[in-house]
């Protein structure tokens, strides 16, 4: 639709607030902010979802394998020669073969549940998530003597730092004449690492393949090994092809079973969020139609002057389509221009509302990760962009239809 130069000034005229139309103006700047802030906060919302579920997954899939293998009896033998087949598996980058088990940590008078995963030192280093994030000591002096990694989260609850000793506690541990005695043993903090996530940084601890394997009991053996792939959407072929090389008595679980429900979580509640947030453009462009249709009344004397003056149906209409659609268009541009600000630096506002409030605003043990993730998807910014604008338009079209249907012999009778 192509709008005369005639239109655009009339349209331009309508909008400009005058102190006779002072309720008209006021309607048509909140409907304006309304929109703005509703597609604000759809852009915001989306991209801290979009945000949430990438950092995580880029988390989860540098800390734990795509695919876990486990065996029934609680034990793998040969898990060496088990490794080398699996390596030639197409699509598979590495494998790491490994001892874990639930332990208390005792630290003087704290203490803490924990998780042992011991591995080959070469294979903790290639993990980058977690060799790359060492903040004090370091992997090389896991070698000397019975050193061990612990999340930073979990060093500031017991108090303990690089250089300390914990002592690891096993439930279930030696049967004597007295019963089940607890096994325990001491290690030495070898540095600490923070990887982002809290559970991560809170429960895990890293520790040499062989002191697990002392630890736990199992000799050359190891109850866990860890797949990482290329790509973890091919997970399911390497599910089928990994059953093949191992045959039976494993149990293979990949990354979608083990984190299904988070992920499903943070969908449900785009969704929700979605349409709770799409209300506020809704009532915005309902602002619009009730703007726009008290703007037509009150100008129902100038539309009667500009149809006697020969101004046609189509032209008045396509004035107050112009007039109201404007309002849309600032607001949506507002609220798109905000939205990428907003989502560009959420993290620095979030720390900045949470030091002048003074409280937490993301606390990481609720949420997960250490900090407010957001990431903009074009698609979905360009999707609430063009229903925002969409719905602006919409609303244009009853006040204008009204406009245009306007008898100039009705308006005029008793001027």
């Amino acid at each position: 639709m192509v709008f005369s130069a005639f239109e655009r000034l009339v349209a331009l005229r309508y909008l400009r607030p005058r102190r006779q139309q002072g309720v008209i103006s006021v309607i048509a700047l909140f409907s304006l902010l309304g929109i703005a802030i509703g597609v604000a906060a759809l852009i915001v919302v989306m991209s801290v979802m979009n945000g949430f579920q990438q950092e995580f997954l880029r988390l989860v899939l540098g800390v734990n394998g795509q695919l876990t293998i486990q065996a029934h009896d609680g034990r793998i033998d040969y898990y060496e020669a088990l490794s080398d087949r699996l390596r030639a598996i197409s699509g598979v980058t590495s494998v790491a073969p490994q001892v874990q088990g639930q332990v208390m940590v005792v630290a003087g008078e704290a203490t803490a549940g924990a998780q042992v995963r011991a591995m080959d030192l070469d294979d903790l280093r290639a993990r980058e998530l977690v060799a790359g994030n060492i903040r004090a000591g370091s992997i090389e002096a896991m070698a000397e003597g019975d050193g061990v990694l612990v999340g930073t989260r979990m060093a500031a609850k017991l108090g303990i730092e690089v250089g300390d000793s914990i002592t690891l506690v096993q439930p279930r541990g030696n049967v004597t004449p007295l019963g089940m005695v607890p096994r325990f043993k001491t290690y030495k903090v070898a540095g600490l690492f923070e990887v982002g996530i809290f559970h991560f940084d809170n429960i895990i601890i890293y520790a040499p393949l062989p002191a697990g394997q002392v630890f736990f009991r199992l000799r050359n053996e190891v109850n866990t090994i860890e797949v990482f792939t290329e790509d973890p959407d091919e997970a399911d072929r390497i599910t089928r092809a990994a059953v093949q090389v191992l045959g039976g008595g494993y149990r293979i679980s990949d990354w979608r079973r083990a984190s299904s429900g988070f992920f499903a979580m943070i969908q449900v509640q785009r969704n929700v969020l979605f349409l709770i947030l799409t209300l506020i453009v809704v009532v915005a462009a309902f602002n619009i139609i009730s703007g726009q249709i008290m703007l037509v009344k009150d100008k129902g004397r100038s539309i009667a002057i500009l149809r006697t003056m020969g101004a046609t149906r189509g032209m008045v209409m396509r004035v107050f389509l112009l007039s109201g659609a404007s309002i849309g268009v600032i607001g949506t541009l507002l609220g798109f221009g905000l939205g990428l600000a907003l989502s560009d630096n959420i993290e620095l506002i979030r720390a900045l509302l949470a030091g002048l409030l003074g409280i937490e605003l993301f606390d990481p043990s609720i949420y997960y990760l250490s900090e407010l993730p957001a990431k903009i998807d074009p698609a979905e910014v360009t999707a609430v962009v063009v229903m925002a604008l969409l719905l602006s338009f919409l609303a244009t079209i009853p006040p204008a239809r009204r406009a245009a249907r306007l008898d100039p012999v009705e308006a005029l009778r008793y001027e």
